[in-house]
């Protein structure tokens, strides 16, 4: 995901810690809530805790709906809202219907920070932290994760449909999709990286297996069983075979051995100026570690509202 400068400006903030600047002219910081609610981060983290020790895939699903929330328009929690008789949101959408999910999760998260300060954190602010957390527990990174998001009152379908990058992308078109919400190659390759964890469906890994020459050939036929060319669509496979709950580099030494479930997955070791990162964090998981705390602080950075007079959703599923 004048252009290159702007980029160059926010990375220089990030890098330094300083508060980013949102879409209404407020600034995001860690110590948004200090007074406000200064239990945001541990009401967060517990029930991010509970909710994994039911169900360690949690954590991918959660880190997922911060990252399909951020590529639609902004890091502004739309993609938890509801239909209702304005907008047809973005829980439908091609890329997430009967996809994504996590959303009772973000439920109970918001009860007990609606108890502890009624009206103060935000739903998006709630996704950010609880993607931070979920990579945390599951044995990946942490990042200083900045607040101060303000709630979207509308979703777009269209939007999400056209904008969250889809697995059967080849490299250039990922490359472009990642440009146009202002993240690099190395961003890319980095938060590619989440699918050390989770699960995806065969109808997003069909065409890979079945069709394309870039597929460890042993590889392909084992999972050729499970998805067959047509039918059993919603069979699940382990996006990392080796460690699928933790999140680690082994999604990377599996690109090199071209056993990338997605076809988005190996286009990052196919030939192209990526290659060389996928080497990178496959040989030194540090580096993969801190490239991808660095990409997520970016991620969370796209185009936040920010404004006094915005909103704080009581529900997150709906408008107030």
């Amino acid at each position: 995901m004048a252009e290159a400068c702007s980029l160059l400006l926010l990375l220089v903030f990030v890098l330094s810690g300083a508060p980013v600047e949102g879409r209404h002219g407020s600034k995001l910081s860690q110590n948004y809530y200090k007074s406000t609610c200064p239990e945001v981060f541990s009401i967060v983290q517990a029930e991010v805790e509970a909710a994994l020790n039911k169900e360690r895939r949690m954590g991918a699903s959660l880190l997922r709906l911060h990252f399909h929330d951020c590529f639609v328009n902004g890091c502004d929690g739309s993609i938890l809202l509801d239909d209702n008789a304005t907008f047809i949101g973005e829980k439908t959408a091609p890329p997430n219907v009967n996809s994504t999910r996590g959303f009772n999760v973000v439920d109970d998260i918001k009860a007990r920070l609606e108890d502890a300060c009624p009206g103060v954190v935000s739903c998006a602010d709630i996704l950010a932290i609880a993607a931070r957390d979920s990579t945390v527990i599951l044995g990946g990174p942490s990042w200083k994760v900045k607040l101060g998001r303000k709630d979207a009152t509308t979703a777009s379908n269209a939007a999400a449909t056209e904008f969250i990058p889809r697995p059967n992308l080849n490299i250039s078109a990922l490359v472009s999709s990642f440009d146009t919400q202002g993240l690099s190659l190395k961003d890319l390759v980095a938060l590619s990286g989440a699918h050390t964890i989770g699960l995806a469906k065969c109808e997003t890994f069909r065409a890979h297996i079945h069709n394309d020459s870039n597929i460890d050939p042993t590889f392909a036929k084992s999972l050729q069983r499970k998805c067959p060319r047509a039918g059993k669509d919603n069979i699940h496979q382990q996006l990392d075979l080796q460690t699928p709950t933790s999140f680690d580099n082994s999604y990377f030494k599996n690109l090199l051995k071209k056993k990338g479930l997605l076809r988005s997955d190996q286009e990052l070791f196919s030939g192209t100026s990526a290659d060389s990162l996928v080497k990178k964090y496959a040989a030194d998981s540090s580096e993969f570690f801190k490239h991808f705390s660095k990409s997520m602080i970016k991620l969370g950075n796209i185009k936040p509202i920010t404004g006094s007079s915005d909103k704080i959703r009581i529900n997150c599923r709906k408008v107030n």
